[in-house]
């Protein structure tokens, strides 16, 4: 995989940014796939000021979500099709009929994880899929020690996460539903391109687990080791605890210019 150090967060958003609206230009119609959660707003703040500025068109992008609560209703203000709508959609000026996500409300989950899958087959496959990572190394909502061929499914949150995200939910670990719809491993590497971010000290570990580890279930972002074009962007503080970080330094400073990420 490829690892680039950046100044801090907002340097890391417009560079991946950048790569979407490449990507974009190249193919119009591209499957964008998004995640939730602090992490990945300077992405979508950086990529809104381009589509503002007409540096780049979005009106044939297509969206896809990585997870869901199950049991939230669509239009809660949590739920994560609500939070994709605010912070993605309608900055993009993309409109619903170009969003596809599980639905966290079926009353059969499985059938509703399977046909997901189907869904984004169907779809020709996610082109970039944007990724965060939890202090623990999980990706979507894989939690440590996910089956690293995983298809989409339900998992029920480690206690960990629900208290990093209970903050969405006026601090109340009570209200954060125990159970999510993700995509599985296996699913997610399906995707053409990953681009992992991870910002502040707080990540350190799991950025170096992730990348210089070994491939590992207990780290489920170590899978992107095996993943064609992986990307991970992260921050000084993130990227404090990686041995070769010298190293990523300076590749990526003598990558040619056309290259990209």
């Amino acid at each position: 995989m490829e690892v680039v150090i950046v100044a801090d967060a907002e340097a890391g958003g417009e560079l991946i940014a950048e790569a979407m609206a490449q990507l974009l230009r190249r193919k119009p119609g591209a499957l964008l796939g998004v995640a939730t959660g602090s992490t990945p707003l300077p992405v979508y703040r950086a990529l809104t000021a381009k589509v503002e500025a007409g540096a780049v068109d979005t009106s044939r992008a297509r969206v896809a979500q990585l997870d869901e609560y199950v049991g939230l209703p669509a239009d809660h203000p949590e739920s994560y099709r609500s939070v994709l709508r605010r912070q993605v959609l309608e900055p993009l000026g993309i409109g619903m009929d170009a969003f596809m996500g599980p639905d966290g409300t079926a009353g059969d989950v499985q059938a509703a994880c399977e046909a997901y899958d189907r869904e984004l087959a169907a779809a020709g496959g996610v082109d970039l899929q944007l990724l965060g990572i939890g202090t623990d190394g999980h990706i979507g909502f894989n939690e440590p020690c996910s089956s690293l061929a995983s298809r989409t499914r339900i998992k029920t949150l480690t206690e960990q996460t629900l208290r990093d995200n209970a903050r969405f939910f006026d601090g109340d670990i009570a209200q954060v539903p125990h159970h999510v719809i993700t995509q599985g491993i296996g699913t997610i590497l399906e995707a053409r391109h990953l681009v992992l971010l991870a910002t502040g000290e707080g990540k350190a570990d799991a950025v170096a687990a992730t990348v210089e580890g070994p491939v590992a279930a207990v780290c489920p972002a170590s899978a992107l080791q095996l993943h064609p074009h992986a990307t991970v962007v992260v921050d000084e503080a993130a990227a404090s605890k990686l041995k070769l970080a010298d190293y990523f330094r300076h590749t990526y400073a003598n990558k040619p210019d056309w290259q990209g990420i």
